[in-house]
């Protein structure tokens, strides 16, 4: 027979789940940090309003995205891009291809996992050894309901076994920041508020487990020894953070009701992954739309070495993707061109949508890069990354830059968090690290203006 704690505990586990919590919430949620964490300068051209950062797994080979003819850094004007990323050619202008970062230290082989977006070494299983550059923008940028949100996307078996996954993004050393997988969980986290039917039931059935669980735990906690008090005071807090952002989304619910995305039966019954992927992507964009959130971070493949894309007539999955050759590969170019489609589709939507004397994808930058550098296996010699996104013209585009591998991927997180408005030199790299790894301190001049 469960006795009271138990049944806490298992009522505790199911609603995490179902509302994209872990067992011991920490920071699902990203919540909002203190203003004072970083030093802050003013920007005189612009800077970004938010960020997205697209992580594919398996490795980014340069050789499908960097145009054949170039072999020195200059202009994309007068040649045609890759067939993998060829979906980016109206959007010439708006990008910047990168090639010659490194990431050596972060030992990134099968994956770097939190190293990828820490810019430090990282490991299967290896907890965070500090905060990643998506959280640290998020405290940066102008302040939002959520300030940060992660989805990943993976096979239909193991997006369901797990909704939640944590191996990209963290809020600090052995704080991991865990990914949304399951549409519906996520859609009734973000719009449960204003739905109807089933979905509202739901939300408020959820809700009101959550509100008696914050105050049984909050009441259980004072009896703990005083070195359990931390991370039970964890525990609690990612209960409140979930309560507190629901009491926040409600608050706005005449607006959110402008972005909401429509439900259709590729959410309850999706033929393939990629119907989920989908659905996953329409959320977050979303998300940023309606100004919820200000950092977007998608896993494609969720950091790890799995993945599926049967929706794309791509068969095999998993591992066996990342001991293919990239380049001129019939299964590489469908998983690059639908990822290039997505990241159309997040430009043309925030395009739609006026902020300023402009539109909000004047102040948006897109990252796009692996958690694998170049390809599986790899030292992380080579780490290329694709830029989409000048922020009121603070960004080069339009144009190659071949860097010669002396600079970490640090050194590009340092700069945007310059941008951002942070006083800063350099990201999560040390004195003594620097001057094995990095050849010079402050911005990479080559991708600003």
């Amino acid at each position: 027979m469960l006795n009271r704690r138990k049944m806490m505990r298992a009522v505790a586990t199911s609603a995490g789940t179902a509302l994209g919590l872990s067992a011991v919430p920490s920071d699902v949620f990203a919540a909002s940090p203190s203003p004072t964490s970083l030093p802050k300068v003013t920007t005189s051209r612009g800077g970004p309003k938010r960020i997205i950062f697209f992580m594919q797994n398996q490795g980014f080979d340069p050789r499908t995205c960097i145009p054949k003819s170039m072999k020195h850094s200059g202009t994309l004007a007068k040649v045609k891009l890759p067939e993998p990323i060829k979906a980016l050619e109206p959007y010439k202008e708006r990008l910047h291809i990168i090639n010659g970062l490194h990431g050596l230290h972060t030992s990134p082989s099968h994956s770097a996992f939190f190293g990828a977006l820490g810019g430090y070494r990282g490991g299967d299983g290896v907890p965070p050894s500090g905060s990643t550059i998506d959280y640290e923008l998020s405290k940066v940028l102008p302040q939002t309901l959520l300030p940060h949100l992660c989805i990943g996307m993976d096979s239909i078996e193991n997006m369901t076994t797990k909704p939640t996954i944590a191996t990209l993004s963290a809020s600090g050393a052995g704080r991991p920041i865990f990914m949304h997988s399951n549409p519906n969980h996520l859609y009734q986290m973000l719009y449960g508020g204003i739905s109807t039917g089933g979905i509202r039931r739901q939300h408020e059935a959820r809700s009101n487990i959550l509100n008696q669980i914050e105050s049984f735990a909050a009441a259980k906690g004072t009896a703990l020894p005083q070195g359990d008090h931390q991370r039970y005071g964890q525990y609690v807090q990612g209960f409140r953070d979930a309560n507190q952002l629901r009491e926040r989304l409600g608050d706005v619910s005449d607006h959110l009701e402008k972005f909401a995305p429509e439900i259709d039966e590729r959410y309850g019954n999706p033929e393939f992954e990629t119907d989920w992927h989908d659905r996953l992507l329409d959320l977050g964009i979303s998300a940023l739309a309606s100004g919820i959130t200000n950092t977007l971070t998608i896993g494609s493949g969720r950091g790890e070495i799995f993945g599926a894309w049967k929706g794309l007539g791509v068969d095999q999955q998993g591992h066996n993707l990342g001991h293919m050759d990239q380049p001129d590969n019939p299964i590489w170019v469908k998983i690059r061109q639908y990822n290039s489609r997505m990241l159309v589709r997040i430009m043309q939507t925030l395009e739609s949508v006026p902020e300023g004397s402009g539109s909000m994808m004047d102040h948006t930058l897109i990252v796009y890069t692996s958690n694998n550098a170049d390809k599986q296996h790899t030292n992380g010699a080579n780490w290329p990354v694709m830029l989409l996104g000048n922020c009121g013209g603070i960004f080069k585009t339009g144009c190659f830059t071949q860097l010669d591998q002396k600079r970490p991927i640090n050194s590009l997180y340092a700069t945007l968090l310059q941008t951002a408005g942070a006083n800063v030199d350099r990201f999560n790299m040390t004195e003594s690290m620097a001057k094995k790894y990095d050849e010079q301190s402050g911005p990479l001049k080559e991708i600003l203006v």
